[in-house]
């Protein structure tokens, strides 16, 4: 179609996801396949690299935006716009779980976290004993410097005896089949457990050089 030579790209493949060092494919296809195209990046320079006119330019790019651009009886054509994000993934899955302790009262806020190292592209799940009830609140932070971490963060607010238990997460590599589980025990206590009992009153004197023995019973 000498009046549109690049075939039209839906918006999906405008935004391409790469994880970091993989080629990947900026599909500007032409409706003419032996049309000359040229690839040129937000700086308006030429980007050399292979091209498949039924698939696009093929190889691995910077992040950033690209477009396309071929001539046709002399009357010059641009693609839509491609941009390219880069997204750091590791093979392995480094995750550390958290918890500032593990030893609750009724009515305190439980929170545990759990650290994904090195890695964007991770589906993250949490088990634990109030998760049918939908009782955890769930915030992500994602933490580039100075490394690449994901921190979720999973609180129960108003703890109770049945939030004790074990407190999973699991995390999935979007893109390959590995996965990495840690856990740690919380344990809600009804009530304070501690009792001291002192064996003198709050108030006490004693006479110049005496020793006096302060006696407190804990139960």
């Amino acid at each position: 179609d000498p009046d549109m030579p690049f075939v039209p790209s839906i918006p999906e493949d405008q935004f391409i996801l790469v994880e970091e060092g993989d080629p990947t494919v900026i599909p500007c296809r032409t409706s003419d396949p032996n049309a000359q195209v040229t690839l040129i990046n937000s700086l308006d320079k030429t980007v050399y690299a292979f091209y498949d006119s039924k698939q696009g330019f093929i190889g691995s790019f910077p992040a950033g935006s690209y477009t396309c651009k071929t001539t046709v009886k002399d009357v010059e054509f641009k693609s839509d716009e491609f941009l390219i994000y880069i997204l750091r993934a590791t093979s392995q899955l480094p995750v550390e779980i958290e918890a500032l302790k593990t030893v609750y009262k009724t009515g305190e806020t439980i929170v545990v976290t759990c650290v994904v190292f090195d890695n964007e592209v991770v589906n993250l799940q949490w088990n634990y004993p109030g998760k049918v009830k939908e009782k955890g609140l769930i915030k992500l932070d994602d933490i580039k410097v100075p490394s690449q971490k994901l921190v979720y963060t999973l609180t129960i607010p108003e703890a109770s005896v049945k939030d004790t238990g074990d407190y999973e997460c699991t995390a999935r590599h979007a893109t390959k089949e590995v996965k990495e589980n840690k856990k740690v025990v919380i344990t809600v206590h009804d009530k304070g457990f501690v009792h001291l009992e002192p064996q003198f009153s709050s108030l006490e004197a004693v006479n110049l050089h005496e020793v006096k023995n302060f006696v407190v019973d804990v139960q």
